[in-house]
């Protein structure tokens, strides 16, 4: 495992993440951090609703989320 492909560790639980060397940013995956902070079970449910919702209140989603292998 490389810097640039690095799972990170949030109470026990693994977080996928990528770093960004031509941004110099980390990007981590939303749904693994969904899953730790409101223990769900269904993660990418609640990522879907959540982004339905934003929509409906106006909010901008980018198109440009990917799913992480």
């Amino acid at each position: 495992m490389t810097k640039e492909t690095a799972i990170k560790l949030f109470e026990q639980k693994q977080i996928r993440s990528l770093w960004s060397e031509e941004d110099e940013k980390w990007y981590f995956s939303i749904v693994d951090v969904i899953q730790v902070l409101i223990e769900n079970d269904r993660p990418r449910k609640y990522w879907s609703d959540l982004k339905s919702k934003l929509l409906k209140e106006g909010s901008e989603v980018s198109e440009k989320i990917g799913q992480l292998k």
